[in-house]
């Protein structure tokens, strides 16, 4: 990997997956006409239905909170010791981690998911890749290119561990540490059940923990229909078994697809793939060219991501390499 600062200045690399509009101002096109394989979030959506005109009208009650945390709370296996905060996504999530505790030193080891390193930086932490700290970051399995964490990993007065793509493994979860006192767990609903757009992510720790990042967020912070397609997703089971195994199986195929073309597998999990090529932006640029846009990294001239396609775009990909 040819790499630079490795993702540890937050101001030089807060970028992300998407950014279709910039694509399309340089390339041409309309939405409709692009598939965005820069993100990682499940191409086959969790079916919405059910929505009522009291879930978009009415103040989501106390209820519904409730009965959103306790399908998360079975779906995830949560330890009776912890607590369920929902929150709009696990991002509104990540920006009001830092002021739980007195500033310091977090480690947080690249390369990674950006925006923990930006939020922490934002609130006056020192933010350095390994040694001593007071806080730490694990993406687990990580992004971009999946390294699993084990739990001799989890160290020091504390940790974040986030865990926005482990339902595609959920024996790889380390939901058991959750009620350490020390530990805030991630969950994102956007990326396995493909609503990105609904907004919906969990912070699960200690009640003392979930309590301050509850003052934080304010009530009502999870929206009406948010919690209803939250609760029946986390509530089927079948779904998301079947859904698993149809994205190992696109994850496999999509390999085979890139590496009959050159590139190297690196790592990755069902929901996206990180590829090592001979020039990253050459083959972002081919791509676009064909209106499929995908993830480059500011640290690397070599990493190209990539997220399944839907249904109907396997043989334009396929063209398009």
């Amino acid at each position: 990997m040819s790499t630079s600062d490795h993702g540890l200045d937050p101001r030089a690399v807060r970028d992300h997956g998407g950014g279709l509009d910039r694509a399309i101002v340089k390339y041409g096109g309309q939405r409709a006409d692009w598939i965005d394989l820069s993100t990682g979030i499940n191409p086959h959506p969790y079916p919405v239905s059910g929505l009522t005109a009291a879930d978009w009208a009415e103040l989501p009650d106390h209820g519904a909170f409730e009965r959103l945390s306790n399908a998360a709370r079975r779906f995830w296996n949560v330890p009776d010791g912890a607590a369920i905060l929902p929150a709009p996504g696990a991002s509104a999530i990540i920006a009001r981690i830092p002021a739980l505790t007195t500033t310091g030193t977090v480690q947080i080891t690249p390369p990674t998911y950006n925006e923990h390193a930006a939020a922490f930086s934002a609130q006056g932490w020192n933010v350095q890749p390994e040694g001593p700290s007071d806080a730490g970051v694990i993406v687990h399995p990580n992004n971009p290119d999946g390294r699993i964490w084990q739990e001799s990993d989890i160290s020091g007065p504390l940790t974040v561990i986030d865990e926005s793509f482990c339902d595609v493994m959920p024996e790889a979860s380390l939901i058991h540490l959750a009620d350490r006192p020390s530990v805030i767990m991630l969950k994102s609903f956007g990326k396995f059940w493909g609503l990105a757009g609904m907004r919906l992510g969990f912070a699960i720790g200690k009640s003392d923990l979930i309590n301050r990042l509850n003052d934080l967020t304010g009530p009502w912070a999870v929206s009406g229909p948010a919690l209803r397609v939250g609760t029946q997703a986390l509530s089927d089971n079948g779904w998301a078994d079947a859904t698993r195994a149809r994205l190992a199986d696109e994850a496999a195929r999509l390999d085979s697809l890139v590496t009959e073309r050159g590139a190297e597998l690196v790592g990755g999990t069902s929901l996206f793939r990180l590829y090592q090529v001979n020039n990253a932006a050459s083959w972002q640029d081919r791509l676009a060219q064909s209106h499929i846009w995908s993830r480059i990294f500011p640290y690397s001239t070599t990493y190209l991501r990539l997220g399944l396609p839907p249904a109907d775009g396997w043989d334009r990909l396929r063209a398009a390499l």
